[in-house]
């Protein structure tokens, strides 16, 4: 089964116990590292998820992943917050972003630049509106390559 076949399927078996119990789907990756693959699931809620969060969720998905086996070889599961960098993988992951610190690479360079790491000002339309110092820059949402949380220091 193919990658995007297999982060399907794991999908649609971990979204009824994630909207049961008022969890969000932040992403899945299934990579292979070294000799190992790894298939990781970042979840996160309101106030954010803590370690017992993580165990239950993983021991719901285990079940599911045992009973439907959709990934034919060993891989090793891990069940994690998306981190204080949390991707922004969704249009509606920037929407709820505005006002935050942002990194956000672009697939061309826009108004000379392929980074920006700022505060996302406003995102309506389709475009972002990042400051970056004084400087405000618009990116429209079709040039983004991606997106995350920032740390600035």
């Amino acid at each position: 089964m193919s990658t995007p076949k297999i982060k399907a399927a794991v999908e649609e078996m971990v979204m009824p116990y994630l909207e049961e119990n008022g969890f969000e789907l932040v992403d899945i990756e299934y990579v292979k590292e070294g000799s190992n693959w790894f298939l990781r699931v970042f979840v996160d809620k309101d106030g954010g998820i803590d370690i017992d969060d993580c165990g239950r969720i993983s021991e719901y998905l285990s079940e599911q992943l045992d009973a439907n086996d959709p990934i034919p070889s060993a891989y090793f599961l891990e069940v994690s917050s998306p981190g204080a960098e949390r991707p922004l993988k969704k249009a509606d992951d920037v929407a709820k972003a505005v006002g935050k610190d942002v990194f956000v690479t672009t697939y061309e360079p826009v108004n000379g630049l392929k980074e920006f790491e700022g505060r996302l000002i406003s995102f309506e339309n389709d475009e972002l509106v990042i400051e970056i110092g004084k400087q405000k820059h618009a990116v429209s949402y079709s040039k983004v390559a991606s997106a995350r949380l920032a740390i600035i220091f």
